[in-house]
């Protein structure tokens, strides 16, 4: 079929040049890999990622080629490698999100890194080539986002990267390995029998897998596509009595991918990505500068902050169940806690990589607060990431309230991270496993990656 939904994305993946990224989809998607990287590098200090590690190790016998981050010497089977290091970027749910809500790096980055080792001296990817089929990948997922008004809200059915994750990353290694248009068409009908991770897992540590699972089995389609298995020609289009991609959205109304060039602006050039300054699900970021900022005037109001002034703490946020969790017991738990997250920063006046250790977790006068909270739901609090905001009420025993709300915190694509904020917490990340030359000349080399000869070098 030529004229459908699904032929038009395949079109688009081999047809998308380097002259189509604007110079604004390049430095962003830029900020981006480089955040991601950093991130994915801190998270090879977790355990999820040490058992994903040991997992692949231990159960499969790896064609070595491909780097894991964070642990010199050691390589794996590209697609493993892919899956591991997709582990490490959301192990502590520090990775980048858009809008419709997904995580869109981690379930990209670590297929092209991959795949850039996996191949032969000769056939190697530039730096353009690269970043060219990360934008792809960025494309897709946000493209088929936008065709369903259910994914603009944060999400209860299935977590959206490992969904659009996968057919994102399945664009993007298909993209690098120059398949044919009939061949992306096929890697991405795969992908779609692939996809998909039920959200009762988030605040587990299962959910880091959903982002590892995603970038390794759009990796997987791409190279089962390119070796010759076919899929549904119409898996992107919304066929009435047999779905396809529209399996996963109750609201789904596709509409083609117009060529790049001329006529197409990129999803990047029109909104900007969210970088979390702390490790947690998004929705904690409001709350958090909410609770920062009732957490001042409550100082100027007593002259230090002193819980036992306080009766009651009222949460004023979005009605989201797997982020609304009043006593967490675990770190994973306590990434998706409003409750946790406003307290911590009411008591420390910070959220940081140390709030989620057990002993943190589990500190008596922490505890107490916790015990103070009330939640409340307004009905024009809407549980969507480009609507949704965070009000934290402290209601004092002397009768007197302060009150402190956010409706757009610093790392949102509406007030996004400077260059010196996105450097210092890449040196954060990195510096947990790297010297301080090498984290430098990555630095270097990403912000010169169109001028890199050999992407695989990154």
């Amino acid at each position: 079929p030529e004229d459908t939904v699904t032929s038009s994305f395949a079109s688009f993946i081999p047809a998308a040049r380097p002259e189509h990224l604007s110079s604004t989809v390049r430095h962003r998607s830029k900020r981006m890999i480089l955040d991601s990287i950093g991130v994915g590098l801190m998270g090879s200090t977790t355990r999820v990622f040490d058992i994903a590690l040991r997992y692949c190790r231990e159960l499969y016998s790896p064609v070595a080629v491909s780097s894991v981050y964070g642990k010199p010497g050691v390589k794996l089977s590209p697609t493993l490698a892919a899956f591991t290091n997709g582990v490490a970027t959301h192990s502590m749910d520090f990775d980048d999100t858009w809008h419709p809500a997904t995580h869109p790096s981690g379930a990209v980055l670590p297929a092209l890194l991959a795949a850039s080792q996996m191949l032969p001296p000769a056939t190697k990817p530039s730096g353009m080539d690269f970043l060219l089929a990360f934008n792809v990948g960025l494309e897709v997922q946000g493209r088929l986002m936008h065709f369903s008004t259910e994914a603009h809200d944060i999400p209860k059915r299935f977590h959206p990267p490992s969904v659009v994750g996968t057919m994102g990353s399945a664009a993007a290694t298909a993209k690098l390995l120059s398949l044919s248009r009939a061949q992306c068409s096929h890697a991405l009908g795969i992908a779609a029998s692939l996809a998909g991770a039920p959200m009762a897992n988030a605040a587990t540590q299962a959910k880091p897998l959903h982002i590892g699972n995603a970038t390794r089995l759009g990796f997987e389609a791409a190279l089962l596509a390119a070796r010759g298995m076919e899929a549904n020609p119409l898996i992107l289009d919304d066929i009435p009595g047999c779905s396809g991609f529209s399996a996963f959205y109750s609201t789904y109304q596709p509409k083609p991918l117009s060529a790049p060039g001329e006529h197409h602006e990129f999803l990047l050039e029109k909104q900007d990505i969210a970088f979390k300054r702390f490790p947690a699900h998004l929705g904690m970021h409001w709350v958090v500068d909410a609770a920062l900022s009732v957490r001042n005037l409550f100082i100027n109001y007593a002259g230090s902050f002193s819980p036992a002034l306080i009766r009651t703490i009222v949460l004023k946020i979005p009605v989201s169940k797997y982020i609304n969790r009043p006593f967490p017991s675990s770190e994973h738990q306590a990434r998706h806690s409003f409750q946790f997250n406003a307290c911590a920063a009411l008591l420390d006046g910070e959220v940081g990589l140390g709030s989620f250790t057990e002993s943190s977790i589990q500190r008596q006068e922490l505890r107490e607060l916790l015990h103070k909270v009330v939640v409340e739901h307004p009905e024009d609090n809407v549980a969507n990431f480009d609507k949704m905001y965070g009000e934290v009420a402290l209601l004092l025993h002397s009768g007197d309230v302060l009150t402190g709300k956010c409706d757009t915190f610093y790392g949102h694509w509406r007030k996004p991270l400077s260059k010196e904020s996105l450097l210092k917490k890449f040196r954060s990340n990195a510096s947990h496993v790297l010297p301080e030359e090498k984290i430098e000349t990555i630095i270097a080399m990403v912000d010169n990656l169109e001028n890199l000869s050999d992407s695989s070098q990154l």
